[in-house]
């Protein structure tokens, strides 16, 4: 699926990735959208996956840990929704539209 408002910045073929960095992090791949950076990296010294996300609207900057049993493209394409530990920033609908539509959706 093409998503035309999201620019693709990283590479996305292994033979186009860059040298690992002297921390053993590699960035595998990332994307910008409406402010908001993401990048999914690669700790070779702790074999592990990470998504960092950077919103440069409100400053936020937090990094999902991509669990064993996760598909990492499903963290780096919905990093908000596998970062559970993070507040919502600003307060939840409350207007009779937002209920109807909760309440309609089964919810």
């Amino acid at each position: 699926m093409v998503y035309p408002h999201i620019r693709y910045e990283g590479p996305a073929h292994p033979d186009q990735l860059t040298p690992e960095s002297p921390t053993g992090t590699r960035e595998l791949d990332s994307r910008t959208s409406d402010g908001i950076h993401v990048r999914l990296l690669w700790h070779s010294d702790e074999e592990r996956v990470s998504v960092a996300v950077q919103d440069t609207k409100t400053g936020d900057v937090f990094e999902v840990p991509v669990p064993d049993q996760e598909r990492a493209l499903d963290v780096f394409h919905h990093p908000y929704a596998y970062a559970p530990d993070r507040p919502l920033s600003g307060p939840l609908p409350t207007s009779g539209h937002a209920r109807s539509s909760a309440a309609a959706a089964g919810r």
